[in-house]
Formats: structure tokens, sequence, C-alpha cells
């Protein structure tokens, strides 16, 4: 089966809300969208989310990058020969991995609809479904607990708390936090490379027994030297996520000693599903547990990762909840949230369409 049309934008999806982390503050969002039609009318769609700040990769030179690729890459061409397809794209869009996503995530949603199977059975389901964490950006304490207090009356069980101003304000934050929410909710803290060791273990011995889930990237990248002076009990307790771009990370962090025990796995961070799922494998025979995770994202790409998610055997957690704070989106499906979990929906591919007036 043939791809008989190919076309690809950007679109400005901007936030509701803005929110701060320990370098930036986000108030709006571009994705890209690659759309592939197959011969007989099944519609393929990826998006990406470029994180320019993680990876380097700007969204315009992107945009144009995929503009001037997709058609001669694509069109014409077999569904059924989609891995190869998209190792090509891999080839000619080098640190361009939110623009890859886009090709793989439009090639697999294609090819699972004409399979007749949502893409997490056709890549293997293990799981169902996951509670997906909600985030809370660094901000007053008053504004923090008024939050927290939403998404637990929404019905979400798992927090993600942004940390890294400082170890102190940051103590006094969690634990406020988990007074108001109680010893019900989990909570697990992202740092964003916001602290030093010393910082780390301060934090940690606060909070521990306040039962802290976990801690994503708490040093800069590129300190695994530094990750390592620390108790191996406590980077067994940590997640990575800018020092995991790519499968050569992922490679190297799983030799022992191991600077983290969690691998989060974005898709826009290591070029789409097919990537991904290459680097859940190297976690698996390392024993490193997954997170999958997101930027800022249309359900589009977002549905990927929780099908890349429910076929891995390591994962453990995802925090998918990219999507939820868009001022608005051009697609629509995908997952379903109930309870504070998501869900793939069951129908074939992402399930996630395009709205009318996209198309």
């Amino acid at each position: 089966m043939k791809i008989r049309s190919v076309s690809t934008w950007k679109e400005n999806l901007d936030l509701s809300k803005p929110y701060t982390i320990a370098y930036k503050t986000i108030d709006h969002v571009e994705n890209l969208f690659v759309v592939v039609e197959l011969e007989n009318g099944i519609i393929g769609v990826g998006s990406g989310s470029p994180a320019e700040f993680v990876t380097g990769e700007n969204i315009h030179a992107s945009a144009e990058a995929l503009s001037g690729l997709v058609e001669g890459l694509l069109l014409k061409q077999d569904i059924r020969h989609y891995k190869r397809l998209i190792r090509d794209a891999a080839a000619q869009l080098p640190a361009r991995p939110a623009a890859l996503a886009a090709i793989d995530i439009a090639l697999h949603d294609a090819f699972a609809q004409l399979l007749g199977l949502p893409l997490a059975d056709y890549l293997g389901r293990v799981y169902q479904g996951f509670p997906t964490s909600v985030t809370i950006g660094i901000q007053s304490v008053e504004q923090t607990l008024e939050d927290a207090r939403a998404f637990v009356a929404d019905g979400f069980r798992v927090i993600k708390l942004k940390t890294g101003v400082s170890a102190e304000q940051d103590i006094e934050t969690f634990s406020r936090l988990r007074e108001t929410v109680g010893p019900d909710i989990t909570i697990r803290v992202d740092v964003n490379q916001g602290y030093k060791t010393s910082d780390l273990l301060i934090f940690d011995y606060a909070v521990r027994d306040l039962n802290v889930e976990f801690y994503e990237q708490p040093l800069p990248p590129n300190n695994l030297d530094e990750m390592l002076l620390l108790p191996p009990d406590l980077c067994a307790f940590c997640a990575a996520d800018e020092d995991l771009l790519t499968m050569e990370d992922a490679v190297q962090m799983a030799h022992h000693p191991q600077p983290y025990g969690i691998y989060n796995i974005k898709l826009m961070k290591c070029g789409g599903v097919d990537h991904g799922l290459k680097i859940a494998e190297v976690a698996e025979m390392a024993g490193i547990h997954l997170m999958w995770g997101c930027n800022d994202e249309s359900v589009v790409s977002i549905s990927a990762a929780l099908h890349a998610a429910l076929a891995s055997t390591n994962t453990r957690y995802i925090d998918l909840d990219g999507s939820f704070d868009l001022a608005r989106d051009i697609a629509r499906g995908g997952f379903v949230l109930r309870d504070g979990c998501l869900y793939d929906n069951g129908k074939p591919g992402l399930g996630a369409e395009l709205l009318a007036a996209s198309l």
C-alpha cells in the first residue's frame, strides 16, 4: 500500500497557563505536523515538539527541513517499508529529533491502521494503562497547594513537582505539599538540572521519609562522574532526562556503576517511537526502569508515547500530561483519561485524528 500524498507544517498551539522550571519560563509552544495519506484513504498523523533548550533543535529550521524532505522521502513509497523510511529520514535529519519523530509517528500511525490494530497491540502490548503524573511548575507555595488540590479533585493521583530554586525552599514546598495532599498521593520531584550533589543530599535527607517517589535529572547534564559520587541507592532513585537523548547515551549509562536507575524516554529527544523502543530495550537488558515523558505536545505525539509505553516491559511510570495545558490543539482522541490514568482508546493506529478544519 503506497503513500499517495504527504504534507507538513508548523502550528502555534500556545499554552493556557505559563509555567516555570529551574532554568526557563515557558508560555507558548509550536508543534510540527506531518500527515501521510495512503492509496486506500488511510491518514497517518505525526507531530513533533522541539525543545531547543534541551536538544538544540530550532523549530523553524526543522519545519524548513521537513518541507523540503518529506515528499521526496515518502511519496509513492510502500508503507510496509516504514522502518526503512524512518532510517532514511534519520540519516537526513541529524540533530532534528522532533522533526524525525513527526515522520516516525505518522508512519507508525498509518501502518498500524492498515493492520487494523492499535499501535500498542502491533508493538506487543504489555499494559492496558498507567497513571500519569501532572506537573506543578516553580511558583509560590500557596499557588502550588492550590493547584495540587485542584488536580486531586480532578482524580489525579500522581503529582510531579518542579524544583531547583534552592534546596531549603524546595524542602518547605515539598513538605507543605505532602501535608496538603496526604500520604496516598504520589509525588515525584523534577529538579530540571537545578542542584549540585550537596543540594540533592540535603533535600533527600529532609524529604525521603515523606515518601518522595524519585528525583528527575537532579544535576546539569554531562555530570555523570558527579552522579556516581552519590550513594548507589540514591542514584537508583534518580531518573535521567536531559542526560538521555540518544541510544548512545542509553548504552553508556547502562554500564555499571549506573548513574541512574530510571530512564525518561521522550520521543522528542530521541526521534520517535522506533528510536524510543530501542532505548527501552537497552534499559530492559540493564535492569533500568522506564518513564515515558513529553514536552508540551499535541495529543498526536502524546498518544504515540503512550502506545510505546504500553508495549515496553520495563515501563513503570508515565508523565504524559503535555497536552493538558494547550490553549488549542488541532487533533483529538488518541487516549482516554480516567481517574488519573491514561489508556489508549482501542482504535487502530494512534486513535487520534485531525480536526476537520486542519485537513
